[in-house]
């Protein structure tokens, strides 16, 4: 089974919890961000799990990122925003014939979220939906992430790969 987890990540969090995700789907599966899953290496995929952090209650605008870009020097650790936006990534997706799945990082109290729009996108290229949108905690807007949540994510990948195969 071909999977690739595909993550944007601006303080690491999204990306620690998307390497984990790929653990537990199993070895051959891989982890990459929005800038390395080129649609040469996602053709033919078997399963995409994509993910996002939440910001202003939804997957991150780039009218969000820019605001971030200019509060860069406000934040204890400078955001990494090298590579495109999740929703930029998903409009590019090119057609395909797998199984989606969505997750995102966020604080527990944000009323909104970016899963349904993850998944929305995937279903469009023709990654129907695996499982339920899953939720991982952060501490913080900028992490770190809350207790627990690498082994969840693990736990939740190795689910992903049985359900797929199933």
């Amino acid at each position: 089974m071909k999977a690739i987890v595909v993550y944007e990540s601006l303080w690491g969090n999204t990306a620690a919890v998307a390497r984990a995700i790929a653990e537990g789907i199993g070895p051959d599966a891989r982890a990459l961000s929005t800038a390395e899953a080129v649609p040469a290496v996602v053709a033919g995929a078997d399963l995409i799990v994509a993910g996002a952090p939440l910001f202003a209650f939804r997957l991150p605008t780039d009218d969000i990122r820019e605001t971030i870009r200019k509060k860069a020097a406000s934040f204890a650790a400078a955001p990494d925003l090298s590579h495109p936006a999740l929703r930029t990534w998903l409009d590019a997706l090119p057609a395909g014939r797998g199984r989606g799945a969505a997750f995102e990082t966020r604080m527990w109290f944000s009323p909104g979220g970016a899963t349904g729009s993850i998944l929305r996108g995937l279903k469009a290229a023709g990654y129907a939906p695996l499982a339920r949108g899953k939720r991982f905690g952060v501490a913080g807007m900028t992490g770190p992430l809350k207790r627990g949540e690498l082994e969840r994510a693990r736990a939740w990948g190795a689910r992903l790969a049985r359900a797929a195969r199933a």
